[in-house]
């Protein structure tokens, strides 16, 4: 049984993982990697796979970055030509990213079936780019990996059949389990919990102690970072929480464009600002922060797994669960209320929460079970 599993940006790479090491278990199944190449740099890419023990990709397509109907025909033109020449007998996608879309597209015209882990999620916000390759793909998806009930809710209500909806629970926290054992070496190389070397504007640098109380932000969605009133409103507000807590910001490329364009580098005076940092990395600093700020999809799962008090800087989620049963808030853009629940966290009133059903690190073993006993379409049971 022949399996691509395509990734083509940074959540995309945590998520398939642990599948490549689930499936690698069984002599009946051959994996195939394919990185589309959509995050490009060593960084946002290459590391992920070293830190994941992740393999080398057997296919690389290098499509690089660009509009997204430009990025989206570069995926589907070089995907086509791979999917004709290995044939595989299902093609795997995870997540929402235009890598996403392109390959289900291209793999449903050649009658390949789709799976697609992390479906059914939905922001209801039709401005949001990753909202429509969602629900294209799943469309087309023959297999549904749900994360929460939302996810089966939202695909019953569009009309897809129960046989081809799977709630499996979610990957990413896979990613974080098999991942936290390395986390505090990787501290160590960077200079222990005792200090780390941040670069503040790229002019200067500092060393931090991590014993010290500090909050993360994360910014790179264009409603925010590509809307100048909108980024001036999220970088007065944290400035304002700068001056009781200290705030580490990894920058996102896009971020630290628009940054610049804008002439906002003063803003930053007062923050530790730091190049993207790796998963194994970025996760240990994650799980000892006070609170986090961010506009990520993806951490918003993770902060509610840690039981992390998180504000995301969207007026909507696509994962309602971790607001639900979770630690996170919707805070908006709005400035004051950003300070506002900045500050009840530093008072002592961050929300609590538990981890939601099937979070458990056996996702991919349920995916795996799946794709082996049941045909594309029809249930396991």
């Amino acid at each position: 049984m022949k399996l691509f599993l395509v990734a083509g940006a940074r959540p995309n790479f945590m998520k398939i993982g642990p599948l490549v090491k689930e499936m690698e278990k069984f002599k009946e199944i051959k994996p195939v990697i394919v990185h589309t190449g959509q995050h490009y740099d060593y960084e946002m890419s290459a590391i992920f796979f070293k830190d994941l023990d992740i393999p080398k990709p057997h296919i690389y397509l290098g499509v690089g970055s660009g509009l997204h109907g430009e990025q989206t025909g570069k995926v589907m033109i070089e995907m086509e030509k791979q999917i004709i020449k290995h044939r595989p007998d299902v093609v795997v996608v995870v997540g929402d990213v235009n890598s996403t879309l392109a390959t289900a597209i291209v793999a449903s015209k050649l009658y390949v079936p789709v799976a697609h882990v992390e479906a059914g999620l939905r922001s209801f916000d039709k401005t949001m780019p990753e909202e429509t390759n969602r629900k294209v793909t799943d469309v087309l998806s023959e297999y549904l990996f749900t994360t929460e009930e939302s996810g089966n809710e939202n695909l019953r209500r569009e009309g897809v059949v129960d046989e081809k909806i799977h709630f499996v629970g979610n990957i990413m926290i896979e990613a974080i389990i098999n991942a936290k054992c390395k986390t505090q070496p990787r501290l160590t190389e960077l200079g222990g919990v005792q200090n780390i070397k941040l670069s503040i504007n790229n002019l200067q640098s500092t060393i931090f102690n991590l014993k010290s109380p500090y909050a993360i932000l994360t910014l790179h969605r264009p409603s925010n970072v590509d809307n100048r009133d909108n980024l001036i409103r999220i970088l007065d507000a944290i400035v304002e929480i700068s001056r009781k807590i200290h705030l580490i910001f990894p920058m996102h490329p896009r971020t630290s464009k628009m940054i610049r364009e804008f002439k906002l580098l003063e803003k930053l005076n007062s923050l530790y600002v730091i190049k993207p940092l790796g998963y194994l990395e970025f996760i240990a600093l994650e799980e000892r922060a006070k609170f986090v700020l961010t506009d990520s999809g993806g951490m918003q799962e993770e902060t509610t797994y840690f039981g992390v008090p998180c504000l995301t800087i969207r007026e909507n989620t696509e994962r309602p669960v971790t607001i639900i049963k979770g630690t996170n808030k919707l805070v908006g853009t709005n400035k004051e209320k950003i300070i506002e629940e900045s500050y009840k966290i530093l008072d002592g009133y961050g929300k609590k929460g538990s981890i939601p059903p099937l979070w458990d690190g056996k996702t991919a073993e349920r995916i795996v079970d799946i794709l082996l006993h049941s045909s594309p379409g029809s249930s396991a049971e």
